[in-house]
């Protein structure tokens, strides 16, 4: 399928396409972030600095040496991002001794909400060996926008709250820190792992 075809069949699945027939400006950027992401031609990815829980800053080039996966989501989405979550930690299950090389994190798109005590509880309990990270809403929409993350607040009628409408990959980042490739939702984790290991693989020890 060619990359502008396949970006179309994403955003079709992902409900965002509706205003990106009528120009509308934030599912116009939806749909660039995403075919940037698809013909690969786009750039993807680069280094940033967030807080963990406990307040301390954590850099992409901390986890040097190790595969990452990054994923953004937030803590009070009702089933995507847990759905997403449960298969990277199924995935980190699956890799066995070889889960020491590959680093979970996950990115808050709702710092208002996904305080430190609120990620502290949440993330773990996926998998002790994920990193939650967060920061301002500034911080959240520079790095969201490296990695081509569309996100927006959305206030359904009649709810007191808001959601956050958002893309859902699984971004694979390289043990130097370079983006490689994205796990589209619904990505199981056996065929996660055939890619992550042979990343691994490429890069060696």
């Amino acid at each position: 399928m060619r990359p502008v075809r396949m970006a179309v069949a994403c955003a079709l699945a992902l409900g965002l396409m509706g205003d990106v027939l009528g120009e509308a400006p934030r599912r116009a950027e939806a749909a660039k972030f995403m075919n940037d992401l698809m013909s690969g031609k786009g750039q993807v990815g680069g280094p940033f600095t967030l807080a963990d829980p406990d307040g301390r800053k954590r850099s992409l080039s901390d986890f040097r040496g190790k595969l990452v996966l990054l994923y953004f989501g937030y803590t009070f989405c009702p089933d995507v991002c847990p759905t997403d979550l449960l298969a990277m930690a199924q995935l980190m299950a699956l890799m066995g001794s070889d889960a020491n090389m590959v680093q979970p994190v996950f990115v808050t798109l709702d710092p208002a909400r996904d305080t430190a005590a609120v990620l502290r509880q949440y993330v773990p309990a996926f998998d002790a060996r994920f990193v939650a990270l967060r920061g301002s809403e500034a911080e959240t929409r520079r790095v969201a926008t490296l990695y081509r993350t569309f996100y927006e607040k959305v206030h359904p009628p009649g709810a007191k709250g808001y959601v956050i409408d958002h893309t859902a990959f699984i971004y694979l980042i390289d043990r130097e820190g370079r983006y490689v490739a994205f796990f589209p939702p619904g990505t199981t984790p056996e065929r996660m792992q055939v890619m992550v290991r042979e990343a691994l693989a490429q890069t060696g020890p």
